[in-house]
């Protein structure tokens, strides 16, 4: 069944992108783009060296007519705002500390709206199938029953929740946030490389890359045409409120409220940011209390009932009276509140199950379960190291495969084998034998390229995407997301914790031609 064969699949035209077949060469290679590379990689900008795809063709030649000083003095500009605003991340266990700027690329990712309305589809298919899946397991569990998804890869999960079996949420919807990774193969078609269901971050950098590229760019953006991302604060808050439990107050006196660990985590400013643009309570579990299976927040003017809780605490921190004694995260008697339907909790507990990387491998085999239908978005080949075949031919070609544990993220508990030691090769070959349910393999892929500026001249970087999927009484996806880039030279991990950066991605309106865009 594994790793999946549709991700080979070729172009009907024979690999040549329509966009391009048209292209005029570039006549010279401007000091712009004179460390600029076209390798192997599928490049987002160029569809031969100096041969730019139809739709970059607009930023090209803004480009063109830059002088590395000015470039250098753009990127500083955009530098500036990051850090007048506070856009930050943190890193845990860095020597320099831990609060640092985020890594952010001025020039823009672009998508045109023929490739946008395929992604749309396929992630409206997979968070559909994903849910439902969900529903399942948690009730009759019939995909388990009869043998699709493996019964002791679901119970052996961690992230497994037993305490809501039967539990029924609003609109059977387990996952109204998620982040879904995307990659863009040497064929130039995008594969999932994982889904986030259980608290998705990044979206306050998309919100904010547009912010900045569009003072930064703003001739250049009105010119190419690119469909708006601001409103994504009120769809999530709009899906938040459909989500509220039957009975709840009318929706005008509905009461949502962001949870959130606290200052020391690493995406707090997206959660003040967030908050702060959806106009409601930024909370932790101290602001809160239950009482009677009521959730209330303390105010200045006394306690007020909660009907939703937008929460970014994982599972294990939110209740101590039902998960983790020691935690001082959470509200005790909220998961009483939640099994009696009087609040909601966007993410529902227990959707990690369909987070775990060894699931993933199955999701092609759940969208064809529960919808009959083939996955629009291919899985990327993927091992899992509880099959006995799998794993010998992982811990044969290890110096190929890309390791990753199944329930870490960030870019941790990962192997990259090409870019690892013959040490980091056999620890990694050891814990695979002492734990194979906690790890998966896949072959090293060659992510797609996109043009970066970096000190004044334009360079070629690895990219992922990270589009952001609603489900509440519809579904709703910005056209965009957050493009992820691997900012160090060669590199494939593209995480901010790791060394990554993002930049804005433009998906053009129909009719993807742009031209004459210039700096304002």
């Amino acid at each position: 069944m594994f790793p999946e064969a549709t991700v080979a699949t070729a172009r009907a035209d024979g690999g040549k992108d329509p966009m391009t077949a048209a292209a005029t060469p570039i006549p010279y290679i401007s000091p712009a783009f004179v460390n600029y590379q076209v390798d192997s990689a599928y490049d987002e900008m160029f569809s031969a060296p100096g041969m730019a795809r139809e739709h970059y063709r607009a930023l090209q030649k803004t480009l063109l007519g830059l002088a590395a000083e000015q470039l250098r003095r753009t990127q500083q500009a955009a530098d500036l705002t990051f850090l007048h605003e506070g856009i930050t991340f943190t890193v845990y266990g860095g020597k320099e500390g831990t609060e640092r700027i985020f890594p952010n690329d001025l020039l823009p990712r672009i998508i045109p709206a023929r490739e946008w309305g395929r992604i749309e589809k396929g992630l409206t298919q997979r968070l559909t199938a994903l849910n439902l899946f969900l529903r399942d397991i948690y009730h009759e569990g019939r995909i388990l029953a009869e043998g699709v998804v493996p019964r002791e890869l679901i119970y052996s999960c961690r992230h497994f929740r037993r305490e809501v079996r039967g539990l029924n949420v609003p609109r059977d919807i387990y996952v109204s946030i998620c982040g879904t990774d995307l990659v863009r193969l040497p064929d130039g078609e995008f594969a999932v490389l994982e889904d986030n269901l259980r608290v998705p971050s990044g979206v306050s950098y998309m919100l904010a890359n547009r912010k900045v590229l569009k003072r930064v760019f703003p001739t250049m953006f009105r010119d190419y045409g690119v469909w708006p991302i601001d409103h994504y604060p009120q769809a999530l808050l709009a899906t938040l409120r459909s989500l509220s439990p039957e009975n709840s107050a009318y929706p005008s006196d509905l009461t949502t409220v962001l949870l959130t660990p606290g200052v020391s985590n690493s995406a707090y400013f997206e959660h003040t940011f967030l908050a702060q643009q959806m106009g409601i309570e930024l909370v932790e579990g101290r602001d809160l209390l239950v009482h009677d299976n009521i959730v209330y927040m303390r105010t200045t003017a006394g306690l007020r009932r909660v009907d939703v809780i937008y929460r970014r605490v994982d599972d294990d921190f939110l209740d101590p009276l039902c998960f983790r004694r020691d935690s001082i995260l959470g509200v005790p008697g909220l998961f009483n509140a939640y099994r009696a339907g009087n609040v909601t909790l966007a993410n529902a507990i227990g959707t990690g199950v369909a987070d775990d990387k060894a699931v993933y491998a199955y999701v092609p085999e759940i969208i064809r379960y529960y919808l009959n239908e083939d996955p629009i978005l291919p899985n990327v080949p993927t091992f899992l190291m509880t099959d006995d075949t799998h794993r010998q031919h992982t811990l044969e070609h290890l110096e190929k495969m890309v390791v990753k544990a199944v329930g870490e993220s960030g870019g941790y508990g990962m192997l990259i084998g090409p870019q690892s030691t013959a040490q980091q090769r056999e620890e990694f070959r050891a814990r695979i034998l002492a734990d194979p349910r906690n790890y998966i393999a896949q072959p090293t892929l060659s992510l797609s390229c996109a043009p970066c500026l970096i000190d004044g001249a334009v360079e070629s970087r690895h990219v992922d995407l990270r589009p952001y999927i609603l489900m509440g009484d519809k579904v709703n996806i910005v056209p965009g997301g957050l493009t992820r880039v691997a900012l160090r030279p060669g590199s494939l991990v593209v995480n901010s914790s790791q060394g990554g950066g993002s930049k804005d991605t433009w998906v053009l309106r129909d009719g993807e031609r742009a031209g004459g865009a210039s700096v304002a």
